[in-house]
């Protein structure tokens, strides 16, 4: 993604600057552009250009969040990250994570509660807002998912129990239910990508419970938290917009660093 945009024509030479604002030796060279208006580079002088984001790059925060300094922003590499993080890939945080601490995951252990994790890589497509006018119409970019065989074991065990599979974030209900779309309404071992564009009315076939933070109007997330307040149903929307003048009355925080609902 570059801006401004029209400055990226084909061919177009890069110089990269570090987060200090010094100019590197590593060059990017405009390739393509796709439907979208995104960029492909080239990088020249570097191996492996995901070895140096560390020292070029900078936290990708939301653009409603605003840093004045470079010490900021290196607070930001712990604080605007979940705990359980791992592997790169995702553009942005998955944000009800945010929400917890190590600790916290243990009294949650320690009440019975069994915790486990998929990896989901967030692209940018997650935050984009719909602007057909059919949903069907509405096209989700593809993002690189990972479930693995403890998550699989522990969820299958768990519905096959009659107890509940609680999601924390959006970005966990898109792996679960497009594993289980693909499965017979079963979880199985994959890694792959998914485009699942969850809206009302849609059934869900894992997820019996949901903790996400307050997202933005006319994004997919929104109509992703919509579908889950009433399954299978056209009626979710309403319920969600209901909590939301409630959330905005008494103040809430929105976005990034925000609140949460848990809805059961």
């Amino acid at each position: 993604m570059l801006r401004p945009a029209k400055r990226g024509r084909l061919g177009t030479q890069i110089v990269l600057h570090d987060a200090n604002g010094n100019a590197t030796d590593i060059h990017a060279t405009v390739l393509e552009t796709n439907e979208a208006g995104h960029r492909r580079l080239q990088f020249s002088n570097v191996p492996d250009i995901r070895r140096e984001l560390g020292r070029l790059g900078e936290v990708p925060l939301p653009p409603y969040i605003s840093r004045a300094s470079v010490k900021e922003m290196h607070e930001d590499k712990e604080r605007y990250q979940t705990v359980f993080a791992r592997n790169d890939g995702s553009v942005a945080a998955p944000t009800a994570g945010l929400h917890f601490t190590p600790g916290l995951l243990e009294q949650i252990r320690d009440r019975g509660v069994q915790v486990c994790f998929v990896t989901l890589h967030v692209g940018p497509g997650t935050f984009l807002p719909v602007k057909a006018e059919m949903l069907a119409a509405h096209r989700m970019h593809e993002e690189c998912f990972e479930l693995g065989e403890e998550t699989v074991r522990m969820a299958n065990e768990a519905k096959a129990a009659g107890r509940r599979v609680i999601a924390i974030g959006t970005t966990t209900v898109r792996v679960l239910e497009s594993v289980a779309a693909r499965n017979g309404g079963k979880l199985a071992i994959n890694a792959g990508k998914t485009g699942i564009f969850i809206h009302p009315p849609f059934q869900f076939q894992i997820v019996d419970g949901l903790l996400t933070n307050f997202h933005l109007p006319r994004s997919t997330l929104l109509m992703l938290v919509s579908a889950f307040a009433a399954p299978g149903e056209t009626r979710g929307r309403e319920m969600i917009l209901s909590a939301y003048t409630e959330a905005i009355r008494e103040r809430y925080r929105f976005f990034s660093y925000g609140d949460a609902m848990f809805i059961l």
